[in-house]
C-alpha cells in the first residue's frame, strides 16, 4: 500500500533553446512522498523508498522507469537500475517545493541540464 504522503507529480520540459514553447512530450511522471510544504519527505522516503517511481518520457524513445534514490550527503537522483550511466540527478531537489507552476532542473543522462515545469501534483 502506498502511504498517504505520496503524490503523483507530472513534469514537462520548460522553454529552452530549441523548444521556445517547452515540450509536453518530454518529461517525467513521479510518485514520491511530499511533506505539506511540497518538499520531498526524506523520512517517508527512507521507510518506503521501494514504492517510489520515476517514468521519463521523450518523443521517439522508449520510456525509462526507475525509482527516486539518494546519495550519501543527501542529493537526490533518478535511478533506472541499468548502472550508473543512466542515473539522472535532480538539481537541489532537497530544497525544491514540488507545487504546480514551479520549476525543477534535472541533469539528464546525456549530461545536459534541463528545466521542467511542474504541471500537476495529485493524489495517486
Amino acid at each position: 500500500m502506498i502511504p498517504d504522503t505520496f503524490r503523483k507529480v507530472h513534469l514537462e520540459l520548460a522553454r529552452e533553446p530549441g523548444h521556445p514553447e517547452g515540450d509536453p512530450r518530454h518529461g517525467y511522471d513521479l510518485l514520491l512522498p511530499l511533506a505539506e510544504d511540497g518538499r520531498i519527505d526524506a523520512a517517508a522516503w527512507r521507510e518506503h523508498r521501494a514504492s517510489t517511481r520515476v517514468r521519463r518520457f521523450r518523443p521517439g524513445e522508449a520510456d525509462l522507469v526507475g525509482v527516486l534514490a539518494r546519495k550519501p550527503g543527501g542529493s537526490w537522483y533518478f535511478d533506472y537500475a541499468a548502472g550508473d550511466s543512466d542515473n539522472e540527478p535532480g538539481f537541489r531537489f532537497g530544497d525544491e517545493a514540488f507545487v504546480p507552476g514551479e520549476y525543477v532542473s534535472i541533469r539528464e543522462n546525456d549530461g545536459a541540464m534541463h528545466t521542467f515545469r511542474i504541471v500537476s501534483v495529485a493524489m495517486p
